[in-house]
């Protein structure tokens, strides 16, 4: 049975359906196969396109369309063992260095193996770092490390990282994995408790201090919770960007377990309901697959529980629901490139797959109208209903603006059926 997909405005808890807005139809234009799991897609100030491999390899993209022999950086004897099969772990996050044509630092996220202070039953530590760019590649020896961070479990682990306007260092870090935002700490959860980094956006000043500075305006400085906290209650942040354009907000996207998918306007010391509520739903992590009619409004200390801009169904929990988009968002940016027109300040973004066993991703866009967002799909030339004909794991922006959509044909961290498309006018 053929699902179609529905766009949604989303209003209070509820949605309601509106008539798709006029988009463009996009191609992808394929500039680079033969990965494993891409990841992670940058431009440096000379113009090569950096692609990080969530393997542990960072190649660089020429003007001539060929990934170099050379790595520009190789990470993997630093990775922990990952598994064959689907693994939430890897290199995860890149980020240059606002003046880094001047400084050559660059920061990464890998999940290390588990520290010796780390609980013996953890499963890993993953670590923020930065490196220096010698003689045109990173050299590995240069390692400075900021953060680290013991994980619980092998997956829900974020790790994208993004240099904010204000020139601090944003991280996403997952609630630690398993499920319910329960497990290894079965009592408390740690998406609402501000004394772990776990189901955080976390800003740092890489600039000042040993190993880093605090921002003096991180809203929990002098007070409850740690002062790298930005924002919490969130689960997976699978995709995080400013736009860099309008306002510069800043968005992210948050996986849900298996009735909601989210799409999150950030702010500072918001509080964006995991494991509370899950999209604009409620949750109850003793019994996930009946959330009570009524749920918090605000979290333990009086804050109010920040809605999502935009959340749609979960095949998951919506197996037969015509509104039934995907199973794991993949969080994107606002379009403020040249070469499609028509997609100008719309938030393009993916859901991962239709299906777990199937490559079926399936491309989105976002259109806002005052304070109201709604979604449709974004036809791609050549598809139907946005579809990709792989899992969507990650988007990439140039300097220009211009966005890239990164693809896995398995979803594993095996085998060389990853590829890197940028988005293009259709006819084109």
């Amino acid at each position: 049975m053929k699902h179609i997909l529905v766009g949604l405005l989303t209003i209070g808890l509820g949605f309601s359906a509106r008539a798709a807005e006029s988009t463009p139809t996009i191609a992808l234009k394929q500039i680079a196969d033969g990965l494993v799991a891409p990841l992670l897609l940058t431009q440096l100030p000379d113009g090569r396109i950096l692609i990080g491999d969530q393997v542990g390899t960072v190649h660089v993209l020429g003007a001539d369309g060929k990934l170099s022999e050379e790595l520009f950086f190789d990470v993997r004897p630093k990775l922990a063992k990952l598994n064959q099969g689907f693994d939430e772990r890897g290199l995860l996050g890149l980020a240059l260095h606002p003046q880094f044509k001047e400084n050559n630092r660059i920061f990464v996220y890998y999940s290390a193996p588990k520290r010796a202070e780390a609980p013996a039953d953890w499963d890993h530590t993953s670590h923020v770092s930065e490196f220096k760019v010698t003689g045109g590649k990173v050299d590995a020896n240069s390692e400075r490390v900021l953060l680290q961070i013991d994980k619980p479990y092998f997956n829900h682990n974020g790790g994208r990282m993004a240099f904010g306007p204000d020139g601090y260092l944003y991280i996403a870090m997952g609630d630690g994995g398993n499920a319910n935002d329960r497990g290894k700490r079965p009592d408390t959860g740690n998406g609402q408790n501000l004394d772990t980094l776990l189901g955080k956006i976390l800003r740092i000043d890489v600039n000042k201090g040993q190993p880093y500075g605090i921002p003096q305006d991180n809203p929990f400085v002098g007070g409850k919770g740690k002062p790298e906290i930005y924002a919490y209650g969130l689960r997976n942040p699978w995709g995080m960007s400013f736009d860099r354009g309008g306002k510069h907000e800043f968005f992210a996207s948050d996986v849900g377990q298996d009735r909601f998918e989210e799409v999150n306007i950030i702010t500072k010391g918001g509080n964006y309901g995991w494991s509370l509520r899950e999209g604009f739903g409620c949750f109850d992590p003793k019994a996930p697959t009946k959330p009570p009619e009524d749920c918090p409004k605000k979290g333990a200390n009086g804050e109010p529980l920040l809605d999502p801009i935009l959340a749609y169904k979960n095949f998951k929990g919506f197996a037969r629901d015509p509104e039934a988009t995907g199973i794991s968002v993949t969080g994107g940016y606002v379009y403020r490139g040249k070469a499609v027109p028509g997609l100008e300040g719309k938030y393009v973004f993916a859901d991962w797959s239709r299906n777990w066993a199937k490559a079926d991703g399936v491309m989105l866009v976002a259109s806002r109208n005052g304070e109201k967002w709604s979604w449709q799909p974004l036809e791609v030339e050549g598809q139907t209903k946005g579809s990709v004909g792989a899992y969507v794991t990650a988007f990439g922006e140039d300097n220009s603006g211009e966005l890239y959509v990164l693809t896995n044909g398995r979803n594993m961290v095996t085998g060389t059926t990853g590829k890197v498309y940028k988005i293009v006018k259709a006819g084109g």
